[in-house]
């Protein structure tokens, strides 16, 4: 199944999308929330889809949120991509690398971003996101990991490299988190839907191409990750898992950093595409 929530930012409607239309999901849950994953809400959807209960929506003209709203955490794993740790200088990893995005980064996939204020290194950065389907702490090995997914979406890993890397303290999470620096979506994809371990990942600037790799080149992948993690720390259902980028961002050297005018579209096989222009900064009050 494909879900998706569509409407104005905070009026969001949950639908899924089938090939023949999309069909209204809010009688049967208010939003695609962590909460509705957790209490079998996806197989809610798949009876109700099957007995033909669902109204059909015509979406037409309607903005495409976040597939799942607000994120209790999302978490990233970097320099998951031989290639990447290489034009960024560094080893591939013995160990999955650590880092987090605040929650409030994740916005529509098509949603506009703007440049954060002295910023002069904003980067891209196409990746296979997890969603959390269950309450996962401790797993016993990688093969119980994917009980816990309640399915697949894209998101651009937004990064501003001075303030990740020059001005960081050491820490990431600095370069990461501007308003706006995780688009997400278009779809939740459920796990059944797609072969999560042999997807093309790929992304364009101003319609020149960037990145292009697949999923088979993870260092960690999937059930690996999800199993480190819940090592760590306690997956909540909704959270995101972001699962690194292949190479090809500007930090290689290769290509321009962005600026204010710029379009980017990423795209993963089977889970949709995205398309954000970077804006110029400007006060909340102006906007």
């Amino acid at each position: 199944m494909k879900l998706a929530r569509l409407g104005p930012v905070g009026q969001e409607q949950p639908v899924v999308v089938t090939d023949d239309g999309s069909y209204d999901l809010s009688g049967l849950v208010f939003d695609l929330t962590g909460d509705f994953l957790a209490s079998d809400g996806l197989d809610h959807v798949r009876a109700g889809l099957a007995a033909g209960e669902l109204p059909r929506l015509e979406t037409a003209g309607l903005r495409i949120g976040a597939p799942v709203a607000r994120p209790s955490a999302v978490i990233c794993i970097g320099m998951n991509y031989a290639a990447h740790a290489a034009e960024s200088g560094a080893a591939p990893p013995d160990q999955p690398v650590l880092f987090l995005k605040t929650p409030n980064t994740v916005v529509g996939p098509n949603d506009p971003v703007p440049i954060p204020r002295g910023s002069t290194k904003t980067d891209w950065e196409v990746e296979l996101a997890v969603v959390i389907g269950r309450r996962t702490s401790y797993l016993d090995s990688p093969a119980a990991s994917l009980a816990h997914v309640a399915g697949f979406t894209v998101c651009d890993d937004l990064s501003e490299r001075a303030f990740q890397l020059e001005v960081s303290g050491g820490q990431w999470s600095k370069g990461k988190s501007p308003a706006g620096f995780c688009p997400t979506g278009p779809y939740l994809v459920t796990p059944d839907e797609v072969d999560h371990t042999d997807l093309r990942l790929r992304s364009w600037v101003n319609g020149e191409p960037r990145q292009d790799s697949s999923t088979r080149d993870l260092i960690f992948g999937v059930e690996e990750i999800i199993f480190q993690l819940s090592q760590y720390l306690v997956l909540e259902p909704g959270d995101l898992v972001l699962t690194g980028t292949p190479e090809g961002v500007a930090l290689s050297g290769r290509f321009p950093y962005l600026s204010a005018g710029d379009v980017v579209e990423i795209e993963i096989d089977g889970l949709g595409r995205q398309r954000h222009e970077f804006t110029r900064w400007a006060p909340e009050e102006a906007r």
